[in-house]
């Protein structure tokens, strides 16, 4: 197991380190913890592509913010990955908050977004029909949009799989060594030897980083916590509304969702614990009541689930990309939090750049950037539905009724490359198991379709790997 590169940590930022690695004749190890790509952040954000023009002039955050949405649209394509460029809006209230929108438009301008605009009232109102009567203006930014982040994590995986990096799960890095030029980096059972080591581990990015000698970092976990509405209330909000910002973030926001969902939240508390992703009622009535001040008329009895994520956020409130004081041929990509989403693309090409120009590496020649786009059978026309069907039967028998999804698309998922190997693996490519039953319908045809696939019993199949096993016995 030596590589010249290994990438700690399979989000999305390690995910487009590897995809734009993988476009030189350099041996990549893009290494996760934990049993799938996108486990993270990356499976549990505002899904918000970005304009730019909250981050503060000359931070990386800028940089890479407005760098990243401006690839935005063409690396989703390359991919085949839904992205809808439904602009966003930031609602003042109040005429002290227009003038913090005057600010954000100054700050917008020095970041070089395009097509800022400040709207007034009855501009508001013709584009968001449902925005609430107190609302007195709002900030336009044609350029943010909307994506699916652990599908984007996804395709960025297999893309670099397929040209040639190597995706490894389930090895948690316990220690770093650095020795004869190599680092070696130690798992409970096994090692892993890399001339560069890139650290994109995260919420753990300051452990891993303290193991390579660099004290530099210091995450501190942000946790913000989601309500994701059922399909019918998608038309609710026209583009990504956003509240005025706060010194702790964006502020809460009410945004559709690229599958037609609605999305609102997040909160943002910093906590200690880098696992605690629970909910809780308190803050979950939290999102409601301060989303409801920018929709008055959210129906809470459109909502199927709720769900938190950690912000992986650094004392200097920056992101922190780039070679090691304590080793030059260690690469941090630490303090990863919102904009990291839109800056993805942009942070992986500047990492990918960094070894290629330590290695010396050539460019591949036969470099595809295309992913194969997969079957989305709820998207199909009648027509198409027929013809495929024709072709392989697996696609006429419908496993997840709430999301429309076939026994070849869950068949696909698990095939593909870096294919998922547990239920929540299969939910995250498919959508089997999102719906308004989540999971009631489909969740044990899928286990079963697991247990085939991978040549295991049933109760082996897990939720999310470790030990999440949804069976434990057989019953007579």
């Amino acid at each position: 197991m030596n590589y010249d590169v290994a990438i700690i940590g399979a989000g999305v930022i390690g995910a487009f380190a590897a995809r734009e690695l993988s476009r030189y004749n350099i041996r990549t190890a893009l290494i996760e913890r934990c049993n799938d790509m996108a486990m993270g952040t990356s499976k549990a954000n505002s899904a918000i592509v970005h304009a730019g023009f909250d981050a503060i002039p000359g931070t990386l955050k800028a940089r890479f913010n407005v760098e990243g949405t401006a690839l935005m649209p063409k690396v989703c394509k390359e991919l085949s990955v839904p992205f809808k460029p439904i602009g966003s809006l930031v609602v003042a209230f109040s005429d002290e908050e227009m003038k913090t929108l005057e600010k954000l438009l100054e700050r917008g301008n020095k970041n070089g977004v395009p097509g800022l605009e400040i709207y007034g009232r009855e501009k508001l109102r013709e584009v968001e029909p449902n925005i609430s009567e107190e609302a007195v203006g709002a900030l336009f930014a044609p350029t943010a949009g909307i994506v699916c982040p652990y599908e984007l994590t996804i395709a960025a995986t297999e893309n670099a799989v397929v040209n040639g990096a190597e995706f490894i799960r389930n090895f948690e890095v316990a220690g770093i060594d650095y020795s004869g030029d190599t680092f070696t980096l130690r798992s409970a059972d096994k090692e892993i030897k890399a001339k560069i080591v890139v650290n994109a581990a995260g919420v753990y990015a300051d452990k891993i980083a303290a193991m390579a000698g660099d004290n530099s970092i210091n995450i501190i976990p942000r946790k913000g916590e989601y309500v994701l509405c059922d399909k019918t209330s998608g038309s609710l909000a026209k583009h990504v509304v956003f509240q005025c910002p706060t010194p702790m973030g964006k502020g809460v926001l009410v945004t559709p969702t690229v599958d037609g969902n609605l999305l609102l939240g997040p909160t943002a508390k910093d906590i200690e614990d880098k696992e605690n992703t629970v909910t809780t009622a308190q803050s979950l009535a939290e999102v409601l009541e301060k989303t409801k001040k920018s929709f008055p008329t959210i129906n809470t009895r459109d909502i199927i689930t709720s769900f938190a994520g950690l912000r992986a956020h650094e004392d200097s409130d920056d992101f922190i990309i780039g070679k090691s004081a304590a080793n030059p041929k260690f690469i941090n990509a630490a303090g990863i939090e919102s904009p990291g989403l839109s800056a993805a693309p942009a942070i992986g090409a500047y990492i990918a750049g960094l070894v290629r120009d330590e290695l010396g590496a050539d460019a591949k020649p036969d470099f595809t950037p295309v992913r194969e786009e997969p079957v989305r059978f709820r998207n199909m026309t009648n027509e198409q539905r027929k013809a495929l069907i024709e072709k392989n039967p697996a696609y006429g028998r419908i496993i997840c009724r709430c999301e429309t999804v076939t026994e070849g698309e869950i068949l696909d998922a698990i095939k593909a490359p870096a294919g998922a190997r547990d239920v929540d693996g299969v939910k995250r490519r498919t959508r089997a198991g999102m719906g308004r039953c989540q999971g009631g319908f489909c969740g044990s045809k899928v286990v079963e379709l697991l247990a085939k696939e991978l040549g295991v019993e049933v109760n082996e199949i897990t939720k999310f790997g470790g030990n999440s096993r949804i069976l434990y016995e057989r019953t007579k």
